[in-house]
């Protein structure tokens, strides 16, 4: 493998531990990296709160990191003082699973293609987040590896780390991630959050209604030995609990992290349309860790980020570490720094909120309400290059800078109405919210 060849040659010593430290390994395709940047900014500068950086000849003493940061984005604060730098896009409704908890059997209505965000289109509002203090971004489904361009995409996403990104990460079943993975991680990949629910095969068919177990291990795998080789990716792997379902997988998954270096974070069943969800199938937090202490009574809690979603633990001797998602019993709404973009170009600023606006129509306003494919794309970006060299006026029809401020003041309006805490257990189960296929997990 290309990765791996590149790896050995610079001494199987990994130098990216983020997105921006991809010098050795991880590269951008050679066409990607050669390419000639625009002479303007997408997004452009009238709302670029970043502040041109100081340039020092010796080290900097924190009072001087203090007064060169940024001010963080007004359109991403809430009105709880909550900075959301952690944009969450999904690429696709489509899934080649069907997993109990997240889709009806019969799988969902899926949307025309032309209601569906294009590629310039994701690239667009990424760069619009990331412009105002985003330095995450994960790309998620549906399965986002089932998207054609998925390795294009990620390498225009990942061309933003020289704007302020640093991580772009992915949230995948895994059934396709082995023939790609090689490619996303030269696109700037940096972690995969891998949805795995059982270590049994039949199991894994009757919780998915699929075939593919033995191509979820080998990414697993594939994972596993790019990280010995200094690739780097923060690899986590998730698993929802339903009692009577698959609550005797706990401990099995727990022995994965004695040799295997892999976050494995329990996840809380959750209510969403068509799932079947009901009180009784959850096993909350406290019950998994008391299965998990009956044979591991020495587990120990880690001190986390203040932004983590995930309750980690840490059994003594063990490589890996166990985490909990903990959505229904001990929600994390006090520090969440997320927001979400649906396939269908709607924002979300809470998973278990209904509310969504619409940021594609606004997009696409100024296009006749037609999808903006690459043809369209480069022609906007034209046009606001004439006018950057003052050679149109501010009226012109496709420009980015009235459509910028547009979509900003929206988002920002969205943002403000988030709410402290997401509805409790009771009202959850009640309330309407589209299937997690459709939102993106």
């Amino acid at each position: 493998m290309r990765i791996a060849r590149a790896w050995t040659a610079a001494g199987g010593k990994s130098t990216r531990g983020a997105l921006g430290r991809r010098e050795a390994a991880g590269r951008i395709s050679t066409a990607a990296a050669t390419q000639p940047e625009p002479a303007v900014d997408f997004p452009g500068a009238p709302v670029d709160v970043s502040i041109p950086p100081v340039q020092h000849n010796g080290p900097r003493s924190r009072k001087e990191y203090i007064k060169e940061a940024k001010p963080f984005s007004n359109f991403l604060t809430d009105t709880f003082n909550r900075q959301h730098d952690y944009l969450r896009i999904s690429v696709t409704e489509r899934c080649n699973l069907r997993c109990v908890y997240c889709m009806p059997e019969e799988g969902v209505p899926l949307s025309s293609p032309s209601h569906l965000l294009t590629s310039p289109e994701i690239h667009y509002l990424s760069s619009l987040f990331v412009s105002q203090g985003v330095t995450k971004i994960r790309l998620t489904g549906g399965e986002p590896t089932v998207r054609r361009d998925i390795v294009s995409l990620m390498r225009s996403i990942g061309s933003l780390r020289s704007k302020g990104l640093k991580q772009l990460a992915l949230t995948t079943n895994g059934i396709s991630l082995h023939r790609k993975l090689d490619d996303m991680v030269e696109a700037g990949l940096t972690g995969v959050n891998l949805s795995l629910d059982t270590l049994d095969p039949f199991q894994f068919q009757i919780m998915t209604r699929r075939k593919g177990f033995d191509a979820v291990m080998k990414s697993i795998e594939r994972i596993l030995e790019m990280n010995k080789l200094g690739a780097d990716i923060k690899l986590k792997i998730n698993c929802v609990v339903m009692r009577g379902l698959n609550e005797r997988e706990i401990l099995p998954f727990v022995e994965m992290g004695r040799e295997k270096d892999v976050e494995v974070r329990f996840i809380e069943y959750m209510p969403f349309d068509g799932n079947k969800w009901s009180k009784g199938k959850m096993l909350s937090y406290q019950e998994m860790l008391d299965i998990i202490r009956t044979k591991h009574p020495g587990l120990q809690m880690i001190r986390g980020h203040k932004n983590d979603t995930s309750k980690t633990y840490r059994v003594p001797g063990f490589v890996g570490k166990v985490g909990f998602i903990t959505s229904m019993t001990h929600n994390f709404c006090g520090t969440c720094n997320r927001l979400r973009i649906t396939s269908d170009g709607n924002l979300k600023v809470c998973l278990f909120g209904n509310a969504e606006v619409s940021l594609r129509d606004l997009l696409r306003k100024n296009n006749d309400g037609e999808p903006i494919d690459e043809e369209a794309f480069e022609a906007m970006k034209q046009i606001e290059m004439d006018r950057h060299q003052g050679l149109l006026g501010d009226e012109t029809v496709l420009g980015w800078g009235e459509r910028e401020r547009e979509l900003l003041d929206v988002i920002g309006m969205a943002v403000k109405r988030k709410k402290e805490k997401h509805a409790g257990m009771g009202e959850l189960e009640n309330m309407k919210n589209r299937p997690m296929i459709l939102i993106g997990g």
